[in-house]
C-alpha cells in the first residue's frame, strides 16, 4: 500500500449506499502519523476493523457524517453524498481530497479514484471509520426491531431480512425509495406512528 497519496490529503470514504435500511455513513481522514495494516474495511475482519477503528481516532484528524434513511428517501442517494463530502471538505483542511469510486460528484476539489480503498492509506483509514461507525449505530438499535435482526445483517439485502420485510412490513428504519425487486407485489405495512 502507498502511505500517501500525496502529503496531508483526505481520504473520504462511505458505508451504507445500498443497504434496504440505516443510514449512509461518510468518513473523511487525513492522517498524522502512518497506520500498519489499513486495507479497504471489507477485507478486513470484524476484529481487525474494530482495533483499527481505535487506532485511527488516536492517530488522524477525521470526520464522520451520518445521513438517516428519510434524508436519503427524501433528497437521494447522490445528493447525500455529496452533502456528506462537502460537510467533511469543510471540517477538515487538507491540500488535497480523494474518494473513493468513479465520481467527484461535481465537486471541483476533490479527485475520486476506483479502489482507493484498497491502495491509499487515507481512503482505508475512512473506510474503516464509516463502517464500524455505522455496524455499531446498526447493532445499537436492533434492540428497537428485534424481528428484523439489524445486528446480523446490518440493514443489507440478505434473504433473511427480505423475508423480515415481507412478514412485518417496513420499520421507521426503512429506506422507502429504494426498490426492491424481491418485494415487488408485496402489499407492505407501514410502520405505526409509536414505532
Amino acid at each position: 500500500m502507498r502511505e500517501n497519496y500525496e502529503q496531508n490529503l483526505c481520504g473520504i470514504d462511505e458505508a451504507g449506499r445500498g443497504p434496504f435500511a440505516g443510514p449512509l455513513v461518510v468518513a473523511g481522514v487525513v492522517l498524522k502519523t502512518p497506520i500498519d495494516d489499513l486495507n479497504d474495511s471489507k477485507k478486513l475482519s470484524e476484529k481487525k476493523r474494530e482495533k483499527l477503528f481505535e487506532i485511527i481516532q488516536q492517530n488522524a484528524l477525521y470526520h464522520v457524517v451520518f445521513k438517516t434513511n428519510d434524508q436519503i428517501d427524501k433528497f437521494g442517494i447522490s445528493k447525500c453524498l455529496s452533502d456528506s463530502i462537502q460537510q467533511i471538505i469543510k471540517k477538515l483542511d487538507a491540500k488535497q481530497y480523494l474518494m473513493d469510486g468513479n465520481t467527484s460528484f461535481g465537486i471541483g476539489n476533490l479527485h475520486h479514484l476506483i479502489k482507493a480503498d484498497g491502495v491509499i492509506a487515507e481512503v482505508s483509514a475512512a473506510s474503516i471509520l464509516a463502517k464500524v461507525s455505522r455496524d455499531r449505530y446498526m447493532c445499537e438499535i436492533a434492540s428497537k426491531y428485534p424481528e428484523y435482526q439489524f445486528e446480523k445483517h446490518k440493514g443489507y439485502g440478505t434473504k433473511n431480512h427480505i423475508e423480515a420485510i415481507k412478514k412485518h412490513g417496513y420499520s421507521s428504519l426503512h429506506r422507502r425509495s429504494f426498490k426492491i425487486k424481491q418485494l415487488e407485489g408485496f402489499n407492505l405495512q407501514e410502520p405505526s406512528l409509536f414505532d
